[in-house]
């Protein structure tokens, strides 16, 4: 099987997740486990982006936009949750956006199970060549 890409940063997001988790526990909103997450990120000296606003586009015209919750390193695309239960319908919202953003890489976070769950996400319509929507770190 071929090596995880961008596995050294995906780890140390879902790292960073766990030490949230093992604090605060579930039952918290949302925005109280994005911006704990944030702080840890901050310690492991990870660039990246909170509730970045990114264009969607179809067929090169822009159509909307959205917000992610993380953006990680310029890479990886993180996606939180505070529900009880992740569904399908989370993990195909979570596809749907790395696909928009072309985004190769993403993580959808949740918090509000006993055990932090996690799902890594590869986008398998991915183009490596330059693209208008898929935003950088400043």
């Amino acid at each position: 099987m071929s090596e995880l890409i961008y596995k050294e940063i995906t780890e140390k997001i879902i790292g960073a997740a766990m030490r949230v988790h093992s604090k605060l526990g579930n039952g918290f909103q949302e925005v109280i486990y994005q911006r704990a997450l944030a702080i840890e990120m901050k310690k492991l000296n990870l660039l990246f982006q909170r509730e970045y606003n990114m264009k969607i586009y179809y067929d090169g015209e822009e159509i909307g936009e959205r917000r992610a919750d993380f953006f990680v390193e310029d890479k990886i695309l993180v996606e939180l949750k505070a529900i009880i239960k992740l569904e399908d319908v989370h993990m195909a919202q979570a596809k749907n956006y790395l696909e928009a953003y072309n985004m190769e890489i993403g993580l959808l976070i949740n918090f509000g199970a006993v055990s932090l769950e996690f799902k890594r996400l590869q986008n398998k319509k991915y183009q490596s060549s330059p693209f208008p929507n898929n935003p950088k770190i400043l």
